[in-house]
Parts: C-alpha cells; sequence; structure tokens
C-alpha cells in the first residue's frame, strides 16, 4: 500500500510511484510537499516555491493533466516534469445517473481497489459524496457499506480526485483567464461515502486542504462536512487541522441500541461521545453540529427516543437530519413509516431543533446514504452471503 505525503513536523515525505511509472503523482501533495518534490527533482530551491505556486493552480484550479499545457513554464522546464512526474486521478469504470439525476461512479485506485462516489444535483448547487477509504472496519448493522470489510486507507491524492473526476465529468473547470464565476455545480462535499474519515486522518486533512485552498479548487470550509461515527480522539483534531463542518452517525438514544446499529460505541460510547462534541471549538449556533438519525421501523423511532434524544442535545448546538432507511438486498431492518418519522420529527422540533426529513436520493441505482459498495465487492457475493454477513 502507497501513502500521500503528509507534513510530520519538519518531515515532508514524498511519496514513490503508485504505478508502474517510475513517476511521482504530484496530485494530493500539500504544498510544502510539492515544492520539495520539485527540489528534490532539479529545481532551483529560490525557484521552487514559485513553480509550486504555477503547477498548483494548473492542477486544481484549471484542471490541467498535461504539463505540455502549461505555457507559463519554460518548454524545457515542461518536459523536465513530464519526464519526472504524473498528474494522476481516480479511474471512472462506470457511471449511472438517476432518475432524479444522481451520479453515482465506481472508480479505480492504485491496486485495482475500487470506490463509489455519488454526485447530487441540487437546485444552483450541487453536493459531492467522497470516500476515504476502500471498505470499512465499522460494520454498522443497518449500512450496506458496512458489509464489505476494510481493504486500506484512501491517499490524500485518491480523495481529492474523486473531486478532480467530478468536475470533468461536470464539465466544471473554468477556461484559465475567464472571469471568476460563483456558480457551481459542484458547491459541497460531504465525506460521508466508504469509510471512516477519522480513521484516515491525515490524507482526508490533506485532500481538503487542497480543496479548501483559494488559488485551487476554492471550496471554504463550511461548504465541507466530515461524518463520523464517533472516533472521540480525533474529532477535536478536526476542528483544529481541517475546520470543516462535523456531522455525527448517531442513530440511536441508548448505548444497548447504538452498540448494535454502531458498534464503535462499545468503545467510546454515548457519553464519551457527547462530551466531546459540547467541547467541538467550531460549534456554535452558525456552525451547528448535524446529528444524523437513520429511522429503523420499532428499533429507534418511538416518541420515547425522539424525547431521550432532546435530552442528550442539551447544550450541544445542533440540528437532526432524520434519514428514512435505505434498503438493502439482504438489510435486516425496514424504515419507519411517514407518519411515524413525522411524529419523531415534530418532537424534535418543538422542542427546538431543526430536524430535516432527508429526502431518499439515487435509490434506483443504490447510491442513496448507506448503500453504497463497490460493484466488484458485491459481484463476488451472493445474496445468501449477504444476508448472512447482515445478520452478524
Amino acid at each position: 500500500m502507497s501513502t500521500s505525503a503528509p507534513i510530520t513536523q519538519d518531515v515532508l515525505t514524498i511519496p514513490r510511484k503508485e504505478t508502474g511509472s517510475g513517476k511521482i503523482n504530484l496530485v494530493g501533495l500539500t504544498r510544502d510537499a510539492l515544492r520539495q518534490a520539485l527540489i528534490d527533482a532539479g529545481t532551483p530551491e529560490k525557484q521552487a516555491k514559485m513553480r509550486a505556486g504555477q503547477i498548483w493552480q494548473w492542477i486544481y484550479q484549471w484542471g490541467v493533466r498535461d504539463f505540455a499545457e502549461m505555457t507559463n513554464l519554460a518548454k524545457a522546464y515542461r518536459a523536465d516534469l513530464a519526464e519526472k512526474f504524473e498528474l494522476r486521478i481516480p479511474e471512472v469504470v462506470s457511471k449511472l445517473v438517476s432518475e432524479d439525476g444522481t451520479r453515482k461512479y465506481l472508480v479505480r485506485i492504485a491496486g485495482g481497489h475500487e470506490v463509489e462516489v455519488v454526485y447530487i444535483p441540487e437546485e444552483g448547487r450541487g453536493t459531492l459524496c467522497v470516500s476515504s477509504q476502500v471498505g470499512c472496519t465499522l460494520t454498522c448493522s443497518f449500512c450496506h457499506t458496512g458489509t464489505q470489510k476494510l481493504v486500506r486507507n484512501l491517499t490524500a491524492a485518491e480523495i481529492v480526485g474523486q473531486v478532480m473526476m467530478a468536475r470533468d465529468d461536470l464539465d466544471e473547470w473554468p477556461e484559465k483567464g475567464a472571469p471568476k464565476d460563483e456558480t457551481r455545480l459542484l458547491s459541497n462535499i460531504v465525506l460521508m461515502g466508504m469509510g471512516e474519515p477519522l480513521y484516515n486522518f491525515e490524507n482526508v486533512r490533506d485532500a481538503m486542504k487542497i480543496v479548501m485552498d483559494g488559488e485551487g479548487i476554492a471550496l471554504g470550509r463550511r461548504r465541507i462536512t466530515l461524518s463520523t461515527s464517533g472516533v472521540v480522539p480525533e474529532i477535536h483534531r478536526t476542528a483544529q487541522e481541517i475546520g470543516c463542518l462535523l456531522a455525527v452517525s448517531f442513530h440511536a438514544t441508548t448505548d444497548e441500541t447504538r452498540d448494535v446499529l454502531v458498534p464503535i460505541n462499545r468503545k467510546w460510547n454515548i457519553e464519551k461521545l457527547l462530551e466531546a462534541l459540547r467541547e467541538y471549538p467550531k460549534a456554535t449556533n452558525s456552525e451547528r453540529i448535524t446529528f444524523e438519525y437513520v429511522m429503523l421501523k420499532d428499533v429507534n423511532d418511538s416518541d420515547e427516543d425522539a424525547r431521550r434524544l432532546v435530552k442528550l442535545l442539551d447544550g450541544i448546538p445542533a440540528k437532526v437530519n432524520l434519514i428514512p432507511f435505505n434498503e438493502w438486498p439482504g438489510a435486516p431492518y425496514k424504515r419507519s413509516s411517514n407518519n411515524r418519522i413525522r411524529a419523531f420529527a415534530t418532537i424534535l422540533m418543538q422542542a427546538g431543533y431543526a430536524s430535516p426529513i432527508r429526502t431518499p436520493r439515487g435509490e434506483d441505482i443504490m447510491a442513496a446514504c448507506g448503500q453504497l459498495k463497490s460493484a466488484t465487492e458485491r459481484a463476488r457475493k451472493s445474496r445468501a452471503q449477504i444476508e448472512a454477513e447482515a445478520r452478524l
């Protein structure tokens, strides 16, 4: 497994080849790591910062993948770059488009592994659901992705590469020199795809810093939401080193139920999780923490659950996203009725908590929340195997 190049204090690690090309992939490097890579390849140190800035803009502001097109660099220097480096992002294997316009991409990364990425269009904007791992370690019992075992973490290049791939497909890279246009088809990012982002913290952090950089993709931190199932030690670090909005896969109001639905609760229970959230530095009324709550019939959807949730959220600037359960083959749960979900939402709203009911998107292409699972993994398993795993 190859890793990207986070900065550890003053030490920079430049990733070696990830393919048979023998070239270093510049995508996913931090600014400092990109500068160091150029120096190591022969760029004079006095020029390296400027050259890194120029290359950075070509890659992330204009979406250029061919060094020959970087016309503000000398022709000989461009040729030298092409000999030593590459600009590689995940390869699109397939794309499915839902009746509601949702796009689900199956993309291939180094080692032949595949992950899924989802783009959800909305009026005047669009959200990209990005994956951080191949598979997942958490085995949440309601989640289809959780039935696929963890293979490896994605590199920073593979994470930011999903954003670049989607911008390619949406034809959203601006022409060099064109007036700045704030209208974005891809306006928001949610780290809610395959995997637990906080179990791959450094690569997620580096990728999001690239996305937020004002001379590149330039999405503000409040347009990025990281969803965690509750990796308590990394929550404060998320605020300090990324600064994005936070969402929590909560889904239950008692440890007994959450231990089953979200097994990480056995390590960091509801009390420990809420304590960390109350101390989250970015948690204000303008930057509320989102509590994701999947509605499961006769499991976590009673009026008593709603009232307990109100008490648990006391003191936390919060909103609750109620998610109708998206069923998948062999799922051990059923979706709560619309009437039950509305009754649950009413109790939360009366207590002063915004509680929108999420409209399922992309269900016809298995792109809805909790349904992601790579096609190659599904192909290896029969329906009976999937159902057996879901019951474990």
